[in-house]
């Protein structure tokens, strides 16, 4: 995926509010071999360009002037409540030096599986993207994962699919992680589900006005029994 960056002389807060305002998002590309590069990109091209998944996940071409370098989205900075990308880091990437990235995960097969056609299972994603290490050249934008034997009672675990070539997983305290777990819907989650929405129904005024004056009237004749019990 390619994109176009310019050089940015000016750098410090005010600078950088009025590149926003003329339409640019100010950034920084670190890394490698050469020394860090102020530079700035036109935001709306960049909005688009964030909202795709390969923009966040893979080696990225940047065009700065009469060069090309390949380099990764390493941080980006939203406005709070505004539309608006205030800032932008990536980091240049060496050819020879691993990487170590979230890759997302995707998921197909799941309603071919025999724990949801057949066995009324839920399937849940409990992982949807995997912290990966590997060359450059092996990064992938995504991994794939096939859920069409999916049955009933069986989750799925790291060691249960197969990565791509040079790509290694990224343990952080979990070597083995489940990816998807399998569940059946119990007759107790009906019984709950049924007793929500029972709550949730309208109230009959009537009925309502009805209950309240017999529980007084149950109270009224507990409390004049009382007396007579003492006695």
């Amino acid at each position: 995926m390619k994109f176009v960056a310019f050089e940015r002389a000016k750098q410090g807060t005010g600078a950088s509010r009025r590149l926003r305002i003329t339409g640019r998002t100010p950034g920084i590309v670190y890394g490698g071999t050469g020394e860090p590069s102020l530079i700035e990109i036109d935001h709306n091209a960049l909005f688009h360009a964030i909202k795709k998944e390969a923009f966040h996940a893979s080696v990225l071409e940047m065009e700065l002037g009469s060069k090309t370098e390949k380099v990764l989205l390493r941080d980006l900075q939203m406005h709070p409540f505004k539309q608006l990308i205030l800032h932008i880091d990536f980091q240049r990437v060496d050819a020879k030096t691993r990487l170590t990235m979230k890759v997302p995960l995707h998921y197909s097969g799941e309603e071919e599986s025999p724990a949801v056609k057949t066995e009324n299972c839920l399937v849940n994603h409990v992982m949807t993207e995997l912290s990966i290490s590997c060359l450059p050249k092996d990064l992938p934008e995504f991994i794939a994962v096939d859920l069409s034997g999916l049955k009933k009672g069986a989750p799925l675990h790291l060691k249960d699919i197969t990565l791509p070539k040079g790509v290694k997983f990224v343990a952080k305290g979990q070597e083995n992680p489940v990816l998807v777990s399998v569940s059946s819907v119990s007759e107790e989650a009906e019984a709950d589900a049924a007793a929500a929405a029972a709550a949730a129904a309208p109230v009959d005024p009537k009925a309502a006005k009805a209950a309240a004056a017999k529980e007084a009237k149950a109270g009224a004749k507990a409390d004049a029994a009382k007396p007579a019990a003492k006695k």
